[in-house]
C-alpha cells in the first residue's frame, strides 16, 4: 500500500511504503515506467514518481468501508443484476429469441458472464419497434424533401454562412442579433443543455457497398477531434459559460475510457463534473434477413456475444431516456437542449438557432445548410425540455429502417458451433435518424435556420 506525501520542491511526488495498511492513504495505480517511475531506492524502501498531470486523481481509489460493508454491497449488486438477467431474459423469450441463450451451456465462467452483461444491455423496446419496422424499405433520409411544402416554411430563416465569423456583430446579423443576445443570456444562466453525439453517421443507414466496407477508418478518432473543438472558443461554448451548462457527450464504447481521461487530465475544460454525463452510442441486436420460424433471429457473434450495430442519430433520444438524465436536467432549470453532431459544431451558429426556437415559442429547431446532401452528418437540433421529455416517452414512434447488410456469425448446429460467412447481405441492421422525432411534433410548432453560402 502506498501513501501519497508532501510535493518535492522539483515537482514530483514522494510515495513511502508502509508496512502497516492503517496507516496508509488512498490507493493510487501507477504505471511502473522509467518515464513516471525514475528512481527506486531499495534501501529505503521508497519510490520517487513524476506522474503526468491528472494521473493520480483519475486513478485514486478512497474507499473507507470495511470489508463486510463492501461484501453487502457487492451481494446487492449481485442480486440487481440477477434480476435485471431475469428480466431480459423474459423479453428475449417473448421475442422468440431464446437461442441467444444457448452459450451458458458452454465454455468458462468468465464467458457465460459476458453474455450475461450482452443481454442485459439489450434495449428490447427498442428492438422491438426496429423489429415492427422492418419491412419499411431502407433509405437516406432527406430533409429538404420531408419539410418541403409544409407549414415549416412559415417559420424559416435563411442566413449567409459570412455572418458567422469570430467577428461576429450586430451590423452582420441585424435584426437578428436579438435572436443571439437572448439565447446567449439563457446560455449564461444555465438554462441550456448541450448534447454532442461524436459518432461516425457518415455511412449509417445506407444500403451494403463493398467499397464503404473497405474503406479505411478515420484519420482522427473522435477523442482528438473532441478535443480539438472543446479547445476551440470560436468553435464550441465560450470558457465564461462552461461551468453552468450541462454537457453530455454520446460515443462509441471503445472510446469512453479515452474521453473520460481526456476531459480528468484537461480540468474538465471548464465544465463542472457533477454536469457532465459520458453515454455509449445506442446499439441493436443485427438480425437475419430470412424469416425463421416466423421470426427474425438474432445474430451472435461468438457463442457469448450478440452481433449488434450502432442505430445512428435516433438513439440519441433513448439514450437521454436513461439515467434519468433529461428529467435530471429539468429540476435543474434547463429549458433548452441542443443536440448536434460534434464534428460539425458551430458555436458561433448554435445561439442564433436557440434565440429563435425561444422568440417562435417552437418545440424543435433544425439547423441545416443550403445544397447539403446529407445533414445526418452534420445535424443539429434545439428541443425545448419538455419537447425532450415528451419523445423519451415516446420511442414507440420512432422510424427505423432496416439495412441488409452481409455480417459474419456464428450458429448452434447439431450441439456444434459453426461459423458463418456470407457471400453476400444475410441480415439486417437497424438505422434510425433523429430527424424522425418530427413525427411526435405537431409542424407548426417547428422551424429552420438554413445556412446559405
Amino acid at each position: 500500500m502506498l501513501k501519497s506525501a508532501e510535493p518535492m520542491l522539483n515537482g514530483s511526488e514522494e510515495l513511502s511504503s508502509l508496512a502497516e495498511a492503517g496507516d496508509s492513504g488512498p490507493l493510487v495505480w501507477v504505471p511502473f515506467v522509467k518515464e513516471i517511475v525514475p528512481n527506486v531506492d531499495m534501501n529505503r524502501r521508497e519510490m520517487l514518481i513524476t506522474p503526468p498531470k491528472g494521473l493520480l486523481e483519475l486513478n485514486v481509489h478512497s474507499d473507507e468501508r470495511s470489508k463486510k460493508e463492501r461484501r453487502q454491497l457487492e451481494w446487492k449488486e449481485r442480486k440487481r443484476f440477477q434480476k435485471r438477467l431475469i428480466a431480459a431474459k423474459k423479453k428475449l423469450s417473448e421475442m422468440e429469441q431464446q437461442h441467444v441463450f444457448h452459450g451458458f451451456r458452454f465454455g468458462e465462467k468468465s464467458q457465460a458472464s459476458l453474455l450475461a452483461d450482452q443481454i442485459v444491455s439489450v434495449n428490447s423496446k427498442l428492438l422491438q419497434q426496429a423489429l415492427e419496422n422492418v419491412e419499411i424499405a431502407s433509405k437516406r433520409w432527406t430533409i429538404t424533401e420531408s419539410l418541403a411544402g409544409t407549414k415549416l416554411v412559415r417559420n424559416r430563416l435563411r442566413i449567409s454562412e459570412k455572418c458567422f465569423t469570430p467577428s461576429t456583430s450586430e451590423e452582420k446579423l441585424g435584426t437578428n442579433f436579438t435572436l443571439q443576445e437572448k439565447a446567449l443570456q439563457l446560455i449564461s444562466k444555465g438554462k441550456v443543455a448541450v448534447v454532442l453525439d461524436m459518432s461516425d453517421h457518415k455511412n449509417r443507414g445506407k444500403e451494403y457497398d463493398l467499397s464503404l466496407s473497405s474503406s479505411t477508418s478515420r484519420e482522427n478518432s473522435e477523442t482528438s477531434s473532441l478535443q480539438m473543438l472543446l479547445c476551440d472558443d470560436e468553435r464550441f461554448v465560450k470558457a465564461e459559460y462552461r461551468s453552468s451548462m450541462p454537457l453530455v457527450l454520446i460515443s462509441p464504447a471503445d472510446e469512453i475510457i479515452s474521453m473520460k481521461k481526456l476531459f480528468s487530465s484537461n480540468n474538465y475544460f471548464g465544465f463542472d463534473p457533477e454536469k457532465v454525463w459520458f453515454l455509449e452510442e445506442e446499439r441493436l441486436p443485427v438480425v437475419s434477413s430470412l424469416l425463421e420460424q416466423n421470426r427474425h433471429k438474432i445474430l451472435m457473434k461468438s457463442p457469448w456475444e450478440i452481433l449488434q450495430s450502432p442505430v445512428g442519430s435516433g438513439g440519441v433520444i433513448s439514450l437521454l431516456s436513461s439515467d434519468n438524465i433529461v428529467e435530471n436536467l429539468a429540476q435543474n432549470g434547463v429549458e433548452y437542449i441542443q443536440v448536434c453532431n460534434g464534428e460539425r459544431y458551430i458555436s458561433r451558429s448554435s445561439p442564433l438557432l436557440l434565440g429563435l426556437v425561444n422568440e417562435k415559442e417552437a418545440e424543435i429547431g433544425i439547423q441545416m445548410f443550403e445544397h447539403s446532401e446529407d445533414v445526418e452528418e452534420g445535424f443539429s437540433m434545439v428541443f425545448s425540455i419538455d419537447t425532450m421529455k415528451k419523445l423519451t416517452r415516446q420511442i414507440h414512434k420512432f422510424q427505423f429502417y432496416a439495412i441488409a447488410k452481409p455480417n459474419s456469425h456464428v450458429e448452434l448446429v447439431e450441439k456444434k458451433w459453426v461459423h458463418v460467412e456470407p457471400s453476400s447481405p444475410n441480415s439486417y441492421e437497424f438505422y434510425s435518424t433523429i430527424f424522425s422525432c418530427l413525427n411526435a411534433c405537431s409542424l407548426d410548432k417547428l422551424c429552420v435556420m438554413e445556412i446559405t453560402e
